[in-house]
C-alpha cells in the first residue's frame, strides 16, 4: 500500500514536472476545459435560478389559491361546447352557501389594446376587475383610490393605473385626474377613461404583470372596452381566482368549486369539462417540469464545450507521447512497466482536466453572480452543479486520456531510443 502511494506521489510529480515545462501549451489546454466546466455552471445555476425565481411567484401568489380558465373543450352542439366562464359562474362561486371554502372569489376579463395620452400611445392590457383584486394580490396605492363597488354598479368610465404605465403616460406629473382614451377592437373602440388612482410599484411576475397593466371595473371592461358577451348572451370572463380559507381547506374548495361548475355547465363527472381548476401544486409541477428540461439542455448544450475540451487534451496528449517518445524508451530500459507509462500519461491527463475543471468552477460561480449583478436573470449555484461540472471533467479527462496514455505504453523501448 506504501509502495503504492509512493509510485503514485512519484506519477504526479513527473506529470507536474512535464506540464511545467510547456506551460502554455498546459494553459491552451486546460482552456477548452475551463471553458466547459464554466458554461456548465453558469447555464445550469441560470436554469436553476429560473426555477427558484417561479416557485416564489407561484408561492407569493398564497399556497391556498385556485384559479378557473376556460377550456375549448366540451360536447359539440351543446351549451358547454363553447368553452367558457360566465359571469353566472362567477355568483355561483361567490356564493358562500355553495362555496364556503372560498374565503375570496375574484373575477377577471382582460381586453388588449392601446392607451392613449396626448402624443403618447403604447399597447396595454385592460383588467376589468372586482374591489377584492386589491386584496387578492395585496397591491397598494401611490396616489389616489382603487376600484369601488359603487363604480361597478353604474360601469364607470374610470381607471387605475398600474406604476410602469403611470410613468410611461405622465412621467412626474401626477396623473389622478386626467382622462386618458383606451382604443380596443382594432381602433374601432375608443373609450375616455378618468384616472382615479396609480398602483405602487410591484415587481415582474409571470401570473400578473400589475406595472403594465391598468384596472378598470369588470363591468365596464365587459361593456364599454370590449362585448363580453358569448353566442347565448352570456357575460363572460377570462378567470375567475378564488382564495380558500386556509392551506388544509384547498382541497375541499377544489371539490366544491367542481360541482358547482359541473351543475352550471350542465356535465356529468364522465364528461369532458369546458374549464380547468388549476391549482397551485398544478402551477408548480408544471413550472419545474420547464425548468428542470431547460436546465437540462443548458447543461447538455454546454456539455459539449466540455467534450470539445476532452478532445483537445487527447490531441496535446498524442503530441506530448511523440514528443517524449525517448523519455518513454529510457524509463522502459531502466524496468519501467507498460503499466506505470500507462499510469503516468493517463495521470497527466487527468490532472490537466481537473486543475481545468476546478478553474473553471471558480470562473462559472463568478460568472453567475455577474448575472446576478445584472438582474437580467437570477442564477443559483449548486453544490450539485458544481460536483457535475467537475466529475464530468475527471471523466472527460480519463476518457480522452486512455488513447495516448495506451499508444505511449505499448512503444518498443529499442525503437523509442532511437527516435530523434
Amino acid at each position: 500500500m506504501i509502495t503504492q502511494l509512493v509510485d503514485l506521489l512519484e506519477n504526479v510529480r513527473v506529470a507536474l514536472e512535464a506540464m511545467m515545462a510547456n506551460k502554455l501549451r498546459t494553459a491552451l489546454t486546460m482552456l477548452g476545459v475551463i471553458i466547459g466546466v464554466a458554461a456548465v455552471i453558469a447555464l445550469m445555476s441560470i436554469g436553476e435560478g429560473a426555477q427558484v425565481s417561479i416557485t416564489q411567484q407561484i408561492s407569493s401568489m398564497g399556497t391556498n389559491m385556485l384559479v378557473v380558465v376556460p377550456m375549448t373543450r366540451g360536447r359539440v352542439g351543446e351549451r358547454s361546447a363553447g368553452g367558457y366562464i360566465t359571469m353566472e359562474d362567477y355568483e355561483a362561486l361567490a356564493d358562500p352557501l355553495r362555496v364556503p371554502d372560498a374565503e375570496l372569489v375574484v373575477p377577471e376579463y382582460n381586453v388588449a389594446g392601446q392607451i392613449i395620452f396626448g402624443d403618447t400611445n403604447f399597447s396595454v392590457n385592460a383588467l376589468g376587475t372586482t374591489p377584492d383584486y386589491r386584496q387578492l394580490h395585496d397591491v397598494s396605492l401611490a396616489s389616489g383610490v382603487f376600484l369601488s363597488e359603487r363604480e361597478l354598479d353604474r360601469r364607470a368610465k374610470v381607471v387605475v393605473l398600474g406604476y410602469q404605465v403611470a410613468q410611461d403616460l405622465f412621467g412626474d406629473f401626477e396623473p389622478v385626474g386626467q382622462k386618458i382614451k383606451f382604443a380596443s377592437g382594432g381602433g374601432t373602440r375608443r373609450t375616455s377613461l378618468t384616472v382615479i388612482g396609480v398602483l405602487q410599484e410591484q415587481g415582474g411576475s409571470m401570473f400578473a404583470d400589475i406595472d403594465n397593466s391598468i384596472f378598470v371595473p369588470l363591468s365596464t371592461a365587459q361593456t364599454k372596452l370590449a362585448n363580453a358577451r358569448n353566442s347565448y348572451g352570456d357575460l363572460i370572463l377570462s378567470r375567475i381566482n378564488v382564495r380558500a380559507i386556509s392551506d388544509s381547506r384547498v382541497d375541499a374548495a377544489y371539490a366544491e368549486i367542481e360541482e358547482v361548475l359541473q351543475t352550471n355547465h350542465g356535465l356529468t363527472p364522465l364528461d369532458d369539462p369546458d374549464y380547468r381548476i388549476i391549482s397551485q401544486a398544478d402551477m408548480l409541477e408544471a413550472a419545474t417540469t420547464v425548468t428542470d428540461t431547460l436546465t437540462v439542455f443548458l447543461g447538455a448544450i454546454a456539455g459539449i464545450a466540455l467534450i470539445v475540451g476532452g478532445i483537445g487534451i487527447m490531441n496535446i496528449m498524442l503530441v506530448s507521447v511523440t514528443e517524449r517518445t525517448r523519455e518513454i524508451g529510457l524509463r522502459k530500459a531502466i524496468g519501467a512497466r507498460r503499466s506505470d507509462i500507462l499510469a503516468q500519461f493517463l495521470l497527466e491527463s487527468v490532472i490537466l482536466s481537473l486543475l481545468g475543471g476546478g478553474l473553471g468552477v471558480l470562473v462559472g460561480i463568478g460568472a453567475g453572480q455577474i448575472v446576478n449583478m445584472t438582474g437580467l436573470f437570477t442564477s443559483v449555484v449548486t453544490p450539485e452543479s458544481v460536483l457535475l461540472a467537475v466529475g464530468f471533467s475527471f471523466v472527460i479527462g480519463l476518457f480522452f486520456g486512455i488513447y495516448p496514455a495506451n499508444q505511449a505504453s505499448k512503444l518498443n523501448p529499442i525503437e523509442a531510443l532511437r527516435y530523434e
